[in-house]
């Protein structure tokens, strides 16, 4: 196992900044994920890991060893791309075997290790087929295997599940986690998409605009968001733009409307937010944080008035029954308000029933917003 060292780097293309200043240390066995939309520095600081860019400035350690500008094929690192990038001409088997015939290995060798790679990955007696005879997650599996084969000191995968439908995806990710575990290689994972961030890292760097936004464990970064992107962007919330009226007794009260009071604590704050009274603040409110007040409504006004437990009155605009859960969307005054419960006995409201909700006040979040 060796850790990873990204010490200051950064990547432009002409006068666009691709990558500022990424500064971090990934931990030996770690699984690692690189987390944001589309265009935010992920693939790049991915590839200059990989050695596929070099940075403009800044230095990349793989343990002591300095590997700025070493080519790819001298890092000793694996990638699976999001396209697999296998070779069609050739067989499962050749295909895996591809690295270690690089090296110039001997074919005793080569058998024995691809066949261990191959049964790694589920694909026992898939040696001899043709890549397009096989299913989009059996590909995905070859593509992990031939980057397993080379026995890398680092795996790097790029968005290896976006072709997989939703059901495939789920599966696949949980056989990389526990290949992932059984191997305790350092792995940096690429992904948009939160739920596999979620589910399968140890820690997650958040980014946007080329630039780390956070970095901590999937508890962390849910329950703790350093600011009003990373609330919006990892998993569901709900944003209320308000003032802050008054601080009391470590409680936040925060006006949203003329007629909506809300209160937090005031240790539930990210490091962007000013809590002083009349700061703009946005109160961020998690779905599965509401809960059904006794199926009461309650008169206007909605909120916190002296220990009133933020309890509010949803109008029900959309009811979903998932299975699982059941969602609503409703609105609040004039705020739209997300709600999920878990389907234990839950009648299902219908568009333009009013539901009572309380919101506990170690539920609310809040953080900067500069827009008010």
């Amino acid at each position: 196992m060796i850790d990873v060292t990204l010490s200051r780097i950064s990547k432009q293309f002409g006068k666009v900044n691709g990558v500022e200043e990424v500064d971090i240390r990934i931990r030996p066995g770690e699984f690692f994920t690189l987390l944001g939309p589309s265009g935010c520095g992920k693939t790049t600081t991915l590839r200059m890991i990989a050695g596929f860019y070099y940075p403009s400035s800044g230095r990349i350690l793989f343990g002591d060893r300095d590997v700025t500008y070493l080519p790819p094929h001298k890092r000793n690192t694996g990638m699976v791309f999001q396209n697999y990038a296998l070779f069609p001409h050739m067989t499962v088997f050749e295909n895996v075997a591809f690295g270690l015939q690089v090296r110039k290995k001997d074919k005793t060798f080569i058998k024995d290790k691809v066949e261990q790679a191959l049964k790694q990955v589920h694909l026992q007696g898939y040696g001899s087929r043709r890549i397009d005879q096989l299913s989009g997650g059996q590909q995905q599996r070859v593509a992990l295997a031939r980057a397993l084969v080379i026995e890398p000191s680092i795996l790097l995968l790029d968005e290896p599940l976006s072709n997989l439908d939703a059901k495939l995806r789920e599966e696949t990710r949980l056989e990389i986690k526990k290949l992932q575990l059984e191997l305790g290689i350092t792995t940096i994972y690429v992904t948009h998409d939160q739920a596999e961030a979620m589910a399968m890292s140890d820690r997650i760097m958040v980014m946007q605009g080329g630039a780390v936004q956070q970095l901590g464990s999937p508890q962390d970064i849910y329950n703790r968001p350093a600011n009003r992107f990373v609330a919006s962007f990892i998993g569901e919330t709900n944003l209320w733009d308000g003032r802050v009226e008054k601080v009391e007794n470590n409680e936040v009260y925060v006006r949203i409307t003329d007629d909506l009071l809300v209160c937090g604590l005031a240790r539930n704050a990210s490091s962007d937010c000013s809590l002083a009274p009349g700061s703009a603040v946005t109160v961020s409110i998690r779905p599965e944080s509401v809960v059904e007040a006794g199926g009461e409504t309650f008169s206007e006004p909605n909120g916190a008035l002296s220990g009133d437990n933020n309890r509010v009155t949803g109008t029900v605009v959309i009811s979903e029954f998932v299975g699982a859960s059941v969602n609503y969307v409703t609105e609040v005054g004039e705020q739209p308000l997300k709600a999920m419960f878990v389907n234990q006995s839950h009648r299902l409201r219908e568009r333009g029933e009013k539901i009572a909700f309380h919101i506990p006040k170690e539920q609310l979040y809040f953080v900067g917003h500069g827009g008010l």
